[in-house]
């Protein structure tokens, strides 16, 4: 199975930014131990902090992927167009975030992309991500 992982603005500072909240492993580490961990997949990454190369990539890889995991960091609270790109690829979208938005900001409470999503993950560390790898089967 091809699992892409698309992670959004900010996420690239994993491990250096407020570690209290997201930790202090980087992603490009832990994507190796998950990669290793579940060796059955083909697991892929992709990072950007801009919303239009979010939107192509979904694009570009939303009709050949098994599925997506996304974690478009603060785009879950204001893009409109991340959503409607995720309604027209046939790839399902697992979001995900690695804190608990409910318990954070009030802000963050609400997500434009969970209703175009097959699922949703969060609060669990990155651990969200190895459960969402594991919600494809």
């Amino acid at each position: 199975m091809k699992i892409l992982i698309i992670n959004g603005p900010n996420l690239n500072l994993l491990g250096t930014r407020e570690p209290q909240i997201y930790g202090s492993h980087s992603f490009d580490k832990y994507f190796e131990i998950l990669s290793q961990n579940f060796p059955q997949h083909q697991l892929e990454y992709y990072q950007s902090n801009v919303e239009g190369e979010i939107i192509n990539k979904l694009h570009e890889t939303g009709f050949s992927v098994d599925g997506i995991i996304l974690n478009a960091g603060g785009y879950t609270h204001t893009s409109v167009a991340i959503a409607d790109a995720i309604a027209a690829i046939k790839a399902p979208v697992i979001e995900v975030h690695i804190s608990n938005p409910y318990a954070r900001e009030e802000y963050r409470h609400k997500s434009l992309l969970a209703g175009k999503c097959a699922g949703l993950i969060c609060g669990f560390g990155l651990k969200s991500y190895e459960l969402a790898v594991m919600s494809f089967g």
